[in-house]
């Protein structure tokens, strides 16, 4: 397999990622917004801001320039902070090759229009459906860019394309499966950053293992609710992009989410949460798009409530943990 590849965004995972395709065999080209970041990663093979352990491969580069990054590239990665997805791909869709694959990396619902991520793609970049992977799993990047052994999932309706991505990323410490199931693994991603902060918020105030394993469990519960209610697979959600991805990020301290969550739960405000973790926690604005999307197809989703209350209307969460447990009763 040969080209060039295109990594949109320099984060944590956009860069753990371009390293995964590095050791796979690709040439990559990652785009980031400020060229002191990219002369970094071409001068010194290092993203310090991100993940300062990582030496890059050098199959590795980085511009500033979108149009170089994109030009050429038969794999565009976008790994974009999700709200920020629309306007980005607008101004790139005109380096984009018309049979280049497009790959979603982005774990969140659009504000506004609840919109996910794959669906922001088609619709901003004029593409068809089946041209558009998403990749999600329990894939914590510092791990991942440590070589510590991960899998994720691949999904994509044309599953000829999945297997030309799965390929194009398999390497001794990293195993992609395919799946058809593109709702069911988006919602997974996204969901999970909701429930995470949910866990982060039981673990900041001090609540124990039994409150934790409740709010995983029943965190799953609530996803799959509402990944039926828009057509997803139920299995998707016990797979590595539903209860796989759960876990890791509820359980880890790497997570940023749940990170986010135990400042919260501690006492802390948004802002100062924010300036704690000092990276975006995505389920803090998603917590508002998927309790709309909840609401818009009548799906109960009592966790995602209580915590867009806790991040958006400043609800203490001994409250929201209070109103949790005297929902009414009902069978499991």
């Amino acid at each position: 397999m040969s080209g060039q590849v295109a990594v949109l965004g320099a984060g944590s995972w956009g860069t753990a990622f371009a390293k995964v395709l590095a050791d796979a065999g690709r040439d990559v080209v990652i785009w980031a917004r400020r060229d002191q970041v990219a002369q970094e990663i071409r001068t010194d093979r290092r993203n310090s801001q991100y993940l300062p352990d990582l030496v890059l491969p050098e199959r590795v580069t980085a511009t500033d320039d979108p149009g170089k990054a994109i030009t050429g590239s038969d794999l565009v990665v976008l790994a974009v902070p999700a709200q920020t997805l629309r306007g980005n791909l607008a101004e790139w869709v005109g380096f984009i090759a018309p049979d280049a694959t497009l790959v979603s990396l982005m774990k969140g619902i659009e504000l506004g229009t609840t919109k996910r991520m794959s669906e922001v793609i088609v619709e901003t970049a004029g593409v068809a459906a089946d041209r558009v992977a998403v990749v999600s799993g329990p894939n914590l990047a510092p791990e991942i860019a440590a070589e510590q052994i991960a899998t994720t999932v691949v999904a994509c309706p044309d599953m000829d394309r999945a297997r030309f991505v799965q390929n194009a990323i398999t390497t001794p410490y990293f195993r992609p499966y395919t799946n058809d199931d593109v709702i069911g693994v988006e919602l997974g991603g996204a969901v999970k950053n909701v429930i995470a902060l949910a866990y982060g918020i039981a673990a900041g105030m001090g609540l124990g293992d039994n409150t934790r394993a409740s709010l995983i469990t029943r965190g799953l519960a609530e996803t799959a609710r509402l990944g039926v209610a828009l057509g997803a697979d139920p299995l998707t959600f016990a797979g590595l992009a539903g209860m796989g991805d759960l876990v890791a990020s509820c359980s880890s301290p790497l997570a940023r989410n749940r990170t986010f969550g135990e400042h919260l739960g501690r006492g802390e405000t948004l802002e100062q949460a924010q300036t704690a973790t000092r990276q975006t926690a995505e389920g803090v604005k998603s917590s508002l798009a998927v309790r709309d999307l909840a609401r818009a197809h009548r799906v109960e989703m009592p966790i995602t409530e209580q915590v867009e209350l806790v991040c958006h209307e400043g609800l203490d969460p001994r409250i929201a943990v209070s109103a949790l447990m005297s929902r009414t009763t009902k069978p499991e």
